[in-house]
């Protein structure tokens, strides 16, 4: 009885002593890639022999400690293991280009659709309730006209 005691406190003491061996590890994973932000993407592939059943991923930002970046649709879902390969820069670059697209073609919609409206945007402070647009057509009190306060 008293020799399984001291092999379950001998198995905690292996996993916390290996515990600090993994952190090390993780800074030789394999490249896999970069994405048009610059940020270099990792993986350590699963080994269950070693006790990693999962493979780990993770990236370096371009900035160093600024983990709050922005990162491509391909790459994030890479990252949280819904895709299992990488993408590619060809895959990459062709969304990049649609994404710039469907802005560019959302700006000149949304233009014509001010346009046929009549609607002239007033200046538009940075604080507070008039930060919102103002419109001639709609009052900014209830009840009471634009030039009445």
């Amino acid at each position: 009885m008293s020799g399984a005691g001291r092999n379950i406190y001998g198995q905690i003491w292996k996993n916390f002593i290996n515990s600090f061996k993994s952190i090390g590890a993780q800074h030789k994973g394999n490249y896999k890639g970069q994405d048009n932000f610059g940020n270099k993407y990792y993986e350590i592939p699963a080994d269950p022999s070693r006790g990693r059943r999962k493979t780990a991923r993770w990236f370096e930002p371009l900035e160093k400690d600024n983990y709050g970046q922005e990162i491509s649709g391909e790459w994030e879902s890479w990252l949280r293991n819904r895709r299992q390969e990488p993408p590619t820069e060809e895959e990459v670059m062709r969304n990049l280009a649609i994404a710039q697209l469907k802005k560019k073609n959302a700006a000149i919609l949304e233009a014509k659709a001010d346009a046929e409206r009549g609607y002239k945007i007033e200046n538009i402070d940075e604080k507070g309730i008039s930060s919102f647009p103002k419109y001639d057509e709609y009052e900014q009190m209830p009840g009471k006209k634009k030039d009445e306060k």
